[in-house]
């Protein structure tokens, strides 16, 4: 059974996210909005063509769309997220297709690599914030023995909290972006 906070995604539309620069190029439009291949070539660092390239291919997924009423003429081009722009996937769903199985796993590799990343990133620059922040940056660990159901509900709990937090984005002088992420899986000690 599909979780309701989950929208099944083809292995095309994994494929097309977990790339590191367009993995970034979403991260950028999520948080600072609609974007043209310039301006985001500017924040990355590429090259404008490059940034254009990866951009159709998340617009052939369906990813991003073209957002053309923020153009200021006909050469400008606008992208925004799409429909999949809050996603979530499991390797089940691509279970008995080998192909989308081997694209899920890359995915999800893809996926803690870019968690764990972001906290080096943090373990990088924190010297660069006030006590406050030092403090407030948050790790935890759990043993805990639930059954299928009820991580399903934990999860669904977690992210229903941070949804309330991101729908109402604090603001002020000491706001700073936060990475947030989670993970409970079945493991051994």
């Amino acid at each position: 059974m599909t979780p309701p906070n989950r929208r099944t995604v083809t292995p095309s539309v994994l494929a097309a996210m977990h790339h590191p620069l367009r993995r970034r190029l979403l991260d950028l439009i999520n948080i600072d909005g609609p974007s043209t291949a310039s301006r985001l070539a500017g924040s990355t660092g590429e090259l404008v063509g490059n940034v254009s390239h990866h951009l159709k291919v998340l617009a052939s997924a369906g990813v991003i769309v073209e957002a053309p009423e923020l153009a200021r003429n006909r050469r400008e081009r606008w992208w925004k997220l799409g429909d999949t722009s809050e996603y979530s996937w499991s390797i089940a769903d691509a279970k008995g297709d080998p192909a989308a199985e081997l694209v899920a796993a890359s995915a999800e590799d893809a996926n803690l690599a870019h968690h764990v990343g972001k906290v080096r990133e943090w373990f990088d620059m924190r010297h660069q914030f006030e006590e406050p922040w030092l403090r407030a940056a948050y790790a935890t660990e759990r043993w805990l023995t639930l059954t299928p159901d009820q991580l399903t509900e934990l999860s669904e709990r977690i992210e229903e909290l941070v949804r309330s937090y991101s729908d109402r984005p604090a603001e002020g002088e000491d706001a700073h972006r936060v990475y947030f992420f989670a993970h409970a899986v079945p493991a051994r000690p």
